[in-house]
């Protein structure tokens, strides 16, 4: 080896070495500020969730308004009873209904708990829990009129627009003709003033609209009518994580009896799961042969 090349590796070696403990000195603090970041998002994670839930406020019982203008019903309480559980921070809005799903997805709440249904549309736009109440369809009409479901052509019915009732008289009974309003409210309105001969409604609103004094004169035309989308759920932007949260305090509730304490204190029953389900069984009990109603008996 040569003096110059000698001297030449000399002086690499004295550039390499303060390179060497710099690059040993940046891992040093990488390493030592790694657990701090960690506990800074552990931190992070343990802290209060804030949520802001959009409801639309006249579908009573499910949420609606008292004299003072404050937001209460059966979908408050439990949603109340779903932040407490997640120890989240909520705020419940009132939104036009037609709003809801694309405020939703301009992030302009987080979640909608509006008596909304579990449909095959609204799953292409977004994600649901998994249902907390199960429900029907009805005809409202008044007292004395003979029209019924079978029979709806040509007659004027209400119905709140982007509901499943609107759905379910836009895909089955396209002679009628049908009047769409952007409230339960409106709808019932144009009924009371002859406007429209009958109203398609959901169950428990039209049946607690019945006990008012503004319905005292109407009454439910037939049998109620069960569809596939009777299922409600609150719904989330797609993919967002609050859904698996709010399943679980939804889970936890029914678990702790605090789920059939609200829907009780609503609707005279402890759940309305196990209210349909003995509907169901009522149902095939009454079409069952008799000898298998008498072994059913033993």
């Amino acid at each position: 080896m040569t003096n110059s090349m000698t001297s030449s590796m000399g002086k690499k070696a004295l550039w390499l070495a303060p390179l060497s403990a710099a690059m040993l000195l940046l891992a040093g603090c990488n390493n030592s500020s790694a657990p701090a970041e960690s506990a800074e998002a552990d931190t992070a994670s343990d802290a209060p969730l804030n949520i802001k839930i959009a409801t639309e406020s006249s579908y009573k019982p499910f949420s609606y308004t008292d004299a003072d203008g404050k937001l209460i019903g059966y979908e408050i309480e439990l949603v109340d009873a779903l932040c407490a559980q997640m120890k989240a921070e909520c705020e419940v809005i009132s939104q036009d209904w037609d709003g809801l799903i694309p405020g939703l997805n301009a992030q302009k709440f987080d979640a909608i708990i509006a008596g909304m249904s579990i449909t095959s549309e609204r799953k292409e736009v977004v994600d649901f829990s998994e249902p907390y109440f199960h429900t029907g369809i009805i005809l409202i009409g008044k007292k004395g009129d003979d029209i019924s479901v079978a029979d709806l052509n040509n007659q004027p019915i209400a119905a709140q627009r982007s509901t499943v009732s609107s759905q379910y008289l836009q895909d089955e009974h396209t002679e009628a003709d049908i009047k769409l309003y952007d409230t339960q409210d409106n709808a019932y309105l144009d009924l009371t003033s002859g406007r429209v001969r009958a109203m398609m409604s959901d169950k428990v609103t039209g049946n607690d609209w019945l006990k008012t004094d503004a319905g005292k004169d109407y009454e439910v035309k037939g049998q109620e009518i069960s569809t596939e989308e009777d299922a409600m759920g609150i719904a989330f932007r797609k993919g967002d994580p609050l859904v698996a949260k709010f399943n679980t305090a939804l889970a936890e509730l029914k678990d702790n009896g605090t789920y059939d304490q609200i829907t009780g204190s609503y609707f005279g029953t402890s759940s309305t799961a196990a209210a349909q389900k003995a509907v169901a069984t009522i149902d095939s009990v009454e079409e069952a042969p008799a000898d298998a109603m008498a072994a059913e008996e033993k």
